[in-house]
C-alpha cells in the first residue's frame, strides 16, 4: 500500500498525516480571592505523584503571580493530562499556612474537585490538553 501510494505522488500527504505533537496555550482564571495581597503560588504537572505541591518534579512549571483575578497566562505545554493546584499566598512566604493541618490560606485545584480532608488526587483534578488552547477556571476556597 505504501508503495502504490509513493507512486501516486501522495508520498507528501502521508508524511504530514502523522500529527506532531503542537505546544499549546495554557492559562488560569481564579475566582473567589479574598483578597489581593501578597501571591498565587502555582504549580503544574502531568506527574500523579508529584501531585499537587510539585515537590521533586524536574518537568513542573512552578509560577508565583501578584494575586488578582485576572486571567494568568501559564505558557505553551504539550499534549497530555495535567493538574494545577494553587494557593493564595497572601502573607507572601512562600508556602501554604496551616492550623492543625487545615489551610489558613487560599487553596484551589484545576477542575475544582471536592475538597475535603486533604487535598484533592491528580485524577480529581486532572484535565487534557489536546489541539486547542486551554483556560482552568479555579475556585479558591478557604478554610479559616
Amino acid at each position: 500500500m505504501r508503495i502504490a501510494l509513493c507512486l501516486s505522488g501522495l508520498c507528501p500527504l502521508m508524511i504530514g498525516a502523522a500529527p506532531l505533537a503542537q505546544l499549546q496555550p495554557l492559562s488560569i482564571a481564579m475566582d473567589g480571592l479574598r483578597s489581593h495581597k501578597g501571591r498565587i503560588l502555582i504549580c503544574v504537572t502531568r506527574k500523579p505523584d508529584h501531585f499537587p505541591d510539585c515537590s521533586d518534579d524536574p518537568d513542573r512549571r512552578h509560577f508565583a503571580v501578584p494575586a488578582g483575578e485576572a486571567p494568568v497566562p501559564l505558557g505553551d505545554v504539550a499534549p497530555g493530562d495535567y493538574a494545577i493546584a494553587i494557593i493564595h499566598d497572601e502573607n507572601g512566604n512562600g508556602r501554604l499556612d496551616t492550623f492543625a493541618g487545615i489551610p489558613r490560606e487560599g487553596v484551589g485545584f484545576s477542575c475544582n474537585p471536592a475538597i475535603r480532608f486533604g487535598a484533592p488526587s491528580f485524577r480529581s483534578a486532572r484535565f487534557t490538553i489536546a489541539g486547542a488552547a486551554v483556560k482552568q477556571d479555579i475556585r479558591v476556597k478557604y478554610f479559616l
